[in-house]
C-alpha cells in the first residue's frame, strides 16, 4: 500500500493468511478462487437415536448407533467425541454460570460398542464435552458403527440453549453423544464447549424415535414419519391441510389443549422423524403449548413449499402472531434476501426460554414487544441459511454465523412492518469502536468473550456485508453470493473461502475491503473536512480518518429546512482518503451533516458543517 497525498494506492492487496492456513491450498482441498479444491473432502455419518425423556424427572435415556465414514486420506486411530450436556457435569469448565441444582454427573455411558465389540467405557479420555476413544484405525475410505447406551438428567434451570421450559414443557437439545468434527483445517474439532460460543458439527442423517408419555407432543427437527400413530387423525389432518396452503391453520387450540385428547390415548408414545444432511438434532415436548400452523411456497420451479409452525403457550399473546413473523421470514429469505429457496421442510418457532437457533428448530423466549419478537423471529430463523445450510465453523468463525443473522434481521423486520428501523448492535459497535474491548473481526471466537464477542459477531460483520452489498449494487451482490452458497452448502467454508468466492463471483477483487474491514484494526470514523462555496454550489471534502471504510451519508439541510441527501459507497475509499463532493445549491444552506442509521462514527463533534 503506498500513500500518496490524499490518495491510498492499492497495488494487488492480498490477504495475508494465519501460516497454517495454507497447508490446505497445497494439500488442494481449497483453492485460491474460493472454490473446494479438487481434493475437498469432509466426513459424515448416520445416526439412528432411540430417546426415552420423561417430562417429569427430566430423565433422558437413549440408544445411539452411529454409522462414521471416514472420507479423510488419514487414518484415524482415535475418535472424538462432543458430550455436550457434559457442560452441567460437576467440574467442567465453562464461561456460562450454572446454579448448584443444575450440576449433574453429565453424560452416564452404560455400554459402548465398537464393530460390536464392547469397550470400557471407563477408560476413555473424557474433559468436560469432549471424550475421546481409541480404536483400531479407521482406515481412509472406511467406515465404523459405534453403539452407545447413555442418560443424563436435563436441566431444569440455568438454561444454556436447552432445558426446562416450565412443567410439561422442554426444550431437549445437544442431547446425544456425537461424532466431532475432524477436517483438513484443525483435524478434530477439540474445543470445549463452555457456553458462550456455539457449534461445529459435521453433516448426518438421523433416523430419531422419540418416546414420550400420553398427552405430550413432540416437534422435532426432520419430518414427522408417523402422524397417524401418535396423533389423532384430527390432528394429522390439521397438519396436511397447513402444509398445503397460504392460510393460518390452529393445529392445537386452546380447547384442543383443554380437552386432552390430542395424542393417541396409550401410556406412551413413540414420535418418529427423519433428517437428511444437517448438522443437528433438536426437539420439544409439551402436555398443553397451543400449534399454529402455516406454508409457504419457497421454490417456484418446483413448487416446493416449507411449512411454519408456532408452538406456544397460550397465556403468551405475543406468540399468536409469530406463526406469521415466521411465515415472511421464510418467503423474505427465499424471494428477497438472501434469495435463495428456503433449503428445509419446516421450520417450528418454540416458546421457550432461549434465542437460539437449530435446523429447522428456533427456541425463542416470549417478549413484551411487538418490534422485538419480530426481529428475534427473524434473526433466528434466519441462521437456517448461516450456519447450517453453509456448514460454518461458529466455534472459531462467530461472524460468519451471526453477521449474516444480523443484516437478514436488518433487511427482513421492515419487509415484516414498514415501521421498523432495525440497527441492531450499531451504536453497540460505535461506544466500543477502537477500545480494547474491539479487535478485528477475524480474532477467533474462541478468544474473545463479552462485549468483544459480541461485537466482533454481530454488528460488524453484518455492516461488512451491507457495505459490499452497497458497494456491488444488490444483482452483482445476489450473484456472489450465491456463488459463495453453490460452491458451500453442505459443506465447511473458512473466512478466506468467503472472501475468494466473492471476489470470483463478482469478477472484483475486493482484498483492499476485506482488509480493512476484517481483518485490520481501526476505527469508523469519517469527517468534513472543508467546505467552500462555488459558481455550482458547495464543494464539500469529506475525510476517511479512521481507516475503516465506511459509506458516505450526506445530509444537507437548506434555510428554509428543506432536505437532500447524497450517498456514495465504500468504494470511493479504495484508493483514496479523501474525497470531494459538489452541492448544488440554487438556495441557501444552512447544514451539512454526515451519518446514518448504519454509519457508526466515534467522533460525530466533526461530522457537521453549520453556515453561520
Amino acid at each position: 500500500m503506498i500513500l500518496s497525498g490524499s490518495l491510498v494506492v492499492n497495488a494487488q492487496v492480498s490477504l495475508t493468511m494465519p501460516r497454517n492456513l495454507p497447508a490446505a491450498y497445497e494439500k488442494g482441498t481449497r483453492s485460491p478462487s474460493g472454490q473446494p479444491g479438487s481434493k475437498y473432502w469432509q466426513n459424515s455419518a448416520n445416526y439412528n437415536l432411540h430417546i426415552n425423556f420423561n417430562p417429569e424427572t427430566r430423565l433422558l435415556t437413549g440408544k445411539v448407533e452411529i454409522e462414521y465414514f471416514n472420507n479423510s486420506p488419514n487414518p484415524l486411530s482415535q475418535i472424538a467425541f462432543k458430550l455436550y450436556p457434559n457442560i452441567y457435569k460437576k467440574g467442567s469448565i465453562r464461561m456460562t454460570p450454572v446454579k448448584p441444582s443444575d450440576i449433574t454427573d453429565g453424560v452416564r455411558i452404560s455400554s459402548f460398542q465398537v464393530n460390536n465389540t464392547t469397550l470400557d467405557s471407563s477408560k476413555f479420555h473424557i474433559e468436560g464435552t469432549n471424550m475421546t476413544v481409541p480404536v483400531s484405525a479407521l482406515a481412509p475410505g472406511s467406515s465404523m458403527r459405534f453403539n452407545i447406551e447413555y442418560s443424563y438428567t436435563l436441566n431444569k434451570t440455568s438454561h444454556i440453549r436447552t432445558g426446562e421450559i416450565e412443567p410439561g414443557a422442554d426444550f431437549v437439545a445437544y442431547f446425544f453423544p456425537r461424532i466431532a468434527v475432524y477436517d483438513d483445517i484443525d483435524g478434530w474439532n477439540m474445543a470445549p464447549y463452555t457456553g458462550p460460543q456455539e457449534f461445529y458439527n459435521d453433516f448426518g442423517n438421523f433416523n430419531v424415535a422419540i418416546t414420550v408419555p400420553v398427552n405430550y407432543v413432540v416437534w422435532a427437527t426432520g419430518d414427522l414419519a408417523n402422524c397417524q400413530e401418535v396423533l389423532n387423525e384430527t390432528y394429522c389432518q390439521r397438519l396436511r391441510t397447513a402444509e398445503q396452503q397460504d392460510g393460518v391453520i390452529n393445529i392445537i387450540d386452546s380447547t384442543d389443549v383443554k380437552q386432552k385428547n390430542i395424542t393417541r390415548q396409550q401410556p406412551f408414545n413413540t414420535w418418529k422423524f427423519s433428517a437428511a444432511n444437517v448438522t443437528d438434532f433438536a426437539f420439544a415436548v409439551s402436555d398443553h403449548y397451543m400449534w399454529k400452523s402455516t406454508s409457504v411456497e419457497v421454490d417456484p420451479a418446483t413448487k416446493r413449499r416449507t411449512r411454519v409452525d408456532a408452538v406456544f403457550k397460550p397465556e403468551h399473546k405475543d406468540y399468536y402472531e409469530v406463526v406469521d413473523f415466521g411465515r415472511k421470514t421464510v418467503w423474505a429469505m427465499s424471494y428477497v434476501f438472501p434469495r435463495w429457496p428456503f433449503p428445509y421442510s419446516h421450520e417450528t418457532i418454540v416458546d421457550g426460554l432461549d434465542q437460539m437457533e437449530y435446523p429447522m428448530m428456533v427456541n425463542d423466549n416470549p417478549l413484551e414487544s411487538r418490534i422485538e419478537t419480530i426481529e428475534l423471529v427473524d434473526h433466528e430463523v434466519f441462521h437456517t441459511m448461516f450456519p447450517f445450510y453453509m456448514g460454518t465453523n461458529e466455534t472459531k468463525y462467530g461472524w460468519m454465523d451471526e453477521g449474516w443473522a444480523t443484516i437478514g434481521e436488518w433487511i427482513i423486520s421492515s419487509i415484516i412492518d414498514s415501521s421498523i428501523t432495525d440497527d441492531y448492535g450499531v451504536m453497540g459497535y460505535e461506544r466500543v469502536a477502537g477500545t480494547e474491548h474491539d479487535s478485528p473481526i477475524s480474532t477467533l471466537s474462541t478468544q474473545i468473550n463479552g462485549t468483544n464477542y459480541f461485537v466482533n459477531s454481530y454488528p460488524k460483520p453484518a455492516l461488512g456485508y451491507l457495505y459490499v452489498k452497497d458497494m456491488l449494487g444488490d444483482s452483482l451482490f445476489t450473484r456472489a453470493l450465491h456463488y459463495y452458497i453453490q460452491q458451500w452448502q453442505g459443506k465447511h467454508p473458512i473466512p478466506f473461502d468467503f472472501f475468494n468466492c466473492m471476489n470470483t463471483g463478482s469478477g472484483k477483487n475486493l482484498n483492499w475491503f476485506w482488509k480493512r474491514w476484517f481483518i485490520d484494526g481501526g476505527v469508523p470514523d469519517l469527517a468534513i473536512k472543508k467546505v467552500s462555496r462555488s459558481t455550482t454550489g458547495y464543494a464539500v471534502t469529506v475525510e476517511c480518518i479512521g481507516h475503516k471504510p465506511l459509506p458516505v451519508e450526506l445530509t444537507v439541510t437548506y434555510a428554509d429546512d428543506t432536505k437532500t441527501t447524497l450517498h456514495r459507497s465504500v468504494a470511493v475509499w479504495e484508493n483514496a482518503n479523501s474525497i470531494n463532493l459538489t452541492v448544488p445549491a440554487k438556495k441557501a444552506i444552512k447544514e451539512i451533516k454526515l451519518g446514518g442509521t448504519y454509519v457508526p462514527d466515534v467522533n460525530r463533534k466533526n461530522n457537521v458543517w453549520n453556515n453561520k
